[in-house]
């Protein structure tokens, strides 16, 4: 999204990624019941660790040893999302 000028095609975009993602995060219905396709797109879906972090919090009461996987997951994503968006920003002034 850095070297889009439209400022509505950002936006459009994540509203329709944050749709796309959210049904097979585990968020409406449990993971085990999808179908093998959807199971593996829920198994890269960063909406399914952090759906599952909170339901371990909030939930099940346990602390923050038992989203460790969750956490990593997360912080590497976030990582490579970024290291990719600097390399895609356009360096102009």
């Amino acid at each position: 999204m850095v070297r889009v000028n439209d400022p509505l095609v950002p936006r459009a975009m994540m509203g329709v990624l944050n749709t796309l993602l959210y049904f097979p995060s585990g968020a409406v219905y449990p993971t085990n019941a999808f179908p093998g396709w959807m199971k593996v797109i829920s198994a890269v879906d960063p909406f399914t660790y952090a759906v599952h972090g909170f339901k371990e919090l909030l939930l099940k009461n346990t602390g923050l040893g038992a989203i460790g996987f969750d956490l990593a997951f997360l912080a590497v994503f976030a990582a490579l999302a970024m290291f990719a968006a600097t390399a895609l920003f356009r360096r102009t002034l």
